[in-house]
């Protein structure tokens, strides 16, 4: 999954594995916690000493979709956790953070936790499909750690989720979360009737003012010792190597071992860090476009070169004049939203090329679709929460920026990624934050001169569309992380369980502890 923003109602859904046998799971406990071995605040015992009762995960799913993969892997089971929804006052509210594992098949080394992406990615469902991956590939980290996933707070099938808009308005495109990257033009009228809508769904302001980083990574300190290990091993992707960065940053003696797979530069602010990103968008563009450029009858011709100048005559009408989708319509925004669906993988190309031969004749389908099965939308219409929890946990992450800066934000992603220029004069990118219950927690930069933090391993594709390659050797760099370089294209490897040079070198780290030489390199 990415960090990725669109005006749209899109959503992330991690990428799918092999089929696994389903068999009757039975009910269990977990076995006692635990203590936490540093930085536990006082006033969390109660947490700490809870006992998780394992069921099925027949409620646990938000979509047709998830329900179906998640049935699929042998020994699935589901919990939820109590925490506190403030840290500052462990007494008050709490909520419920719903919980997935697989148990190890062989002999136990510990619980392997893992984030799939986002923010507002499920990691139950996460867990489903790392799984399904690891499994097919026959990795050993099956056998020897419980694989954990866990839905953030404000995710999923936790309660309260972020909950901001119906389906029925995710499937018209008509409740707009951002103006990044899009042609959305806000008034303040409209950022505060935003705020309120969230906050009405999903349990109040106060929810909306604990749902950052820094308190998930506390929530997940909570269920290492809930699951009885006394430091944490994390295999976190894309927006889970900022979890990761950022737990690390608050618990380094309580790290065992920790994978970031798809890194997001820890010193990068808001601004830097997006435009960064849809540069990286910009490249696999034109990746893209060369792998067009091959073929006959490719929409955006054959000079690669010319390839975004031939992209915006297909899309920039669609600005004043949306065509026909699915029952919908396709306008601008939501062609640009299902090209970089498609973008994330190379095998999903040859659809964007489909579909834009398709807008040249007047039909939106096949972007469309893109953009639903990237979502997670199912077949029934029903989406998982996911960017309404992408919007809310960045409003208490990433920096506040005024009207003007929106606009310039607008402009710089313009820039960077020249491909999604509709062509059109813009104002009122305002933030969609700006009324939000709280201030942001997490703060530029974070993970920095970390102290007692054992060594931990990067991963990165050279060819990443939204995490590019040097944002994560810079992580590595601030982390003292080992990096692992996998030339190739695409977002994330590791869960895929799909090349053996990643999967040893996962398995070596996670397992014995012993991180690649410097300078090691993957192909896929």
């Amino acid at each position: 999954m990415s960090v990725l923003i669109t005006g749209k109602l899109t959503r992330t859904v991690a990428g799918l594995a092999a089929a696994a046998l389903l068999v009757p799971l039975a009910a269990c406990t977990s076995e006692p916690p635990a203590p936490a071995t540093s930085g536990g605040p006082a006033g969390l015992d109660r947490f700490h000493q809870q006992t998780l009762q394992w069921t099925k995960c027949d409620d646990y799913a938000t979509t047709e979709t998830e329900s179906t993969i998640m049935a699929l892997v042998d020994g699935l089971e589901c919990t939820r956790m109590q925490v506190p929804l403030s840290y500052d006052d462990p007494g008050g509210r709490t909520i419920e953070v719903a919980v997935a594992r697989r148990a190890a098949g062989g002999e136990k080394l510990g619980s392997l936790v893992t984030n799939p992406g986002g923010p507002g990615g499920s990691g139950v469902f996460g867990a489903a499909t790392t799984a399904l991956g690891l499994v097919k590939a026959k990795s050993p980290l099956v056998e020897r750690f419980d694989l954990v996933g866990f839905d953030p707070r404000g995710v999923g099938a936790t309660r309260p989720a972020v909950d901001c808009f119906t389906d029925a308005e995710a499937d018209r495109g008509s409740v707009p979360l951002t103006t990044q990257g899009t042609t959305v033009e806000w008034t303040e009228q409209d950022t505060r009737a935003l705020v309120e809508r969230c906050a009405k769904g999903s349990g109040g302001p106060d929810v909306l003012a604990h749902l950052g980083t820094r308190d998930v990574a506390r929530d997940m300190d909570v269920l290492r010792v809930v699951l009885g290990d006394e430091k944490l091993t994390f295999l976190g992707q894309s927006y889970g190597t900022r979890l990761g960065a950022v737990y690390a940053e608050q618990f380094p003696r309580n790290v065992r071992a920790m994978l970031l797979d798809g890194a997001i530069d820890s010193r990068q602010g808001t601004m830097e860090r997006r435009v960064f990103a849809f540069s990286g968008f910009q490249a696999a563009f034109d990746r893209m476009a060369a792998f067009c450029a091959r073929q006959a009858g490719c929409p955006i011709g054959r000079d690669p070169k010319a390839a975004t100048a031939e992209f915006q005559k297909i899309v920039r009408p669609l600005h004043d004049k949306p065509i026909p989708a699915l029952g919908g319509e396709l306008g601008f925004d939501a062609a640009v939203g299902g090209v970089i669906s498609g973008l994330y993988t190379q095998a999903a190309w040859p659809r964007i090329i489909k579909g834009l031969g398709q807008v040249r004749q007047g039909r939106g389908d096949e972007l469309a679709q893109l953009g639903f099965d990237f979502s997670g939308r199912d077949a029934k219409g029903a989406w998982t929460n996911f960017s309404e929890a992408l919007y809310a946990i960045n409003c208490m992450d990433e920096e506040r920026l005024s009207e003007q800066q929106g606009n310039e934000l607008r402009a710089a992603v313009v820039k960077s990624a020249p491909f999604m220029d509709p062509g059109v004069d813009l104002t009122g990118a305002r933030d969609g934050c700006e009324h939000w219950p709280a201030p942001p927690t997490l703060g530029f930069p974070y993970a920095q001169n970390v102290k007692d933090l054992p060594r931990t391993l990067v991963v990165s594709i050279t060819g990443d569309p939204t995490t590019p390659h040097a944002g994560a050797v810079r992580l590595a760099e601030s982390l003292g992380s080992a990096l692992l370089t996998v030339r190739g294209e695409g977002h994330t490897i590791v869960t895929a369980g799909t090349n053996s040079c990643v999967n040893q070198a996962a398995a070596d780290y996670l397992i014995d502890l012993e991180p690649p030489a410097a300078g090691a390199t993957c192909t896929l």
